[in-house]
């Protein structure tokens, strides 16, 4: 079970490498600020985070939490989990094997070459890189990191939320929160409980959340469009959809057009460089899907930076 006692640990362990680890800032503008009708809105920076995303929290759990054999670790992933798994390997001193699916941007490749990591390339979806890694991990008897779907790696990601209450002295009133496989809101949740709010956000093109709760249960569905490369998971986790049926209050979709609108506003009006998988919640705020009070707070949280900077246009 992953509760509050679960992220608390996580952060106990996690903090024996403050060297690796970062603390991520908060900041906290007015809502008029970003031209929505709501008292605050806090932006928690975890594309700040060591490997560029959030990432970092959960992966960085998940090696030191198990003995580690001599074939490394081995994951597969779209880029971000691939790349904190890659940066903790390299802190840590161990292999590491990344499968990647073709849908993966090249400049996420390159950097977990930069980080020492093995890249194979392979599939045209997570789905199928996963199946390729599987089978890889079964053969070399590699620690299996998974992107999304461990208790380690959901807890890791839960002391995100530890930590903005900590930094806003409270927790808000809402959180919005990306979501693709579920570890993110999966540990923000269980975190949160039901002392806020919790929303999730999906790409109309990825709706992994969103289908299971019409369904009542997870289901496979088809992946696409502009966030693919990070919130590409063709079923919700197991460990996420748990916490979800008593921790998250709705999952909305959003458009490509909006998404990519909020990336480029956080740039040039904040000088924010984010991926598109981290512009979901001010997409949510920009298009009214999401319509805060007018006392409310609310955070999002930009969970991510690993893309080529040069589509910022």
């Amino acid at each position: 079970m992953i509760d509050r006692a679960a992220i608390s640990t996580a952060r106990q362990q996690l903090g024996t490498r403050p060297d690796f680890l970062r603390t991520t800032p908060l900041m906290r503008l007015p809502g008029r600020a970003l031209g929505v009708d709501c008292a605050e809105v806090w932006l928690k920076l975890e594309q700040t985070q060591v490997g560029g995303s959030f990432k970092a929290r959960g992966m960085l759990y998940r090696l030191l939490a198990n003995p580690v054999p001599d074939s490394g670790v081995i994951i597969a992933s779209g880029g971000n989990a691939g790349i904190a798994v890659a940066a903790a390997a390299r802190a840590l001193g161990v292999r590491c094997e990344v499968f990647v699916p073709e849908v993966s941007p090249e400049a996420k490749r390159a950097r977990l070459r930069s980080l020492g990591a093995e890249v194979v390339v392979t599939g045209a979806a997570y789905a199928q890189a996963l199946e390729a890694c599987v089978a890889r991990q079964k053969a070399t008897g590699a620690l299996q990191a998974h992107a999304y779907d461990q208790p380690e790696v959901v807890a890791g990601a839960g002391t995100l939320a530890l930590e903005m209450q900590e930094q806003g002295g409270r927790l808000p009133d809402s959180v919005l929160v990306s979501v693709g496989g579920g570890g993110l809101i999966g540990g923000v949740a269980a975190w949160v409980q039901s002392h806020a709010h919790v929303v999730a956000l999906e790409p109309e093109r990825a709706p992994t959340l969103h289908a299971a709760r019409a369904a009542g249960h997870p289901v496979d569905v088809e992946v696409g469009g502009l966030a693919a490369d990070s919130l590409g998971a063709r079923r919700i986790g197991s460990i996420c959809w748990d916490i979800s049926q008593r921790h998250v209050h709705d999952a909305l979709l959003l458009p490509d057009d909006a998404i990519r609108a909020a990336q480029i506003w956080l740039w040039q009006e904040l000088k924010l460089a984010v991926e598109p998988a981290a512009a979901l919640g001010l997409a949510a705020l920009q298009t009214g899907a999401y319509q805060p009070q007018p006392q409310e707070t609310v955070a999002l949280i930009l969970c991510g930076a690993n893309f080529d900077p040069a589509t910022l246009n």
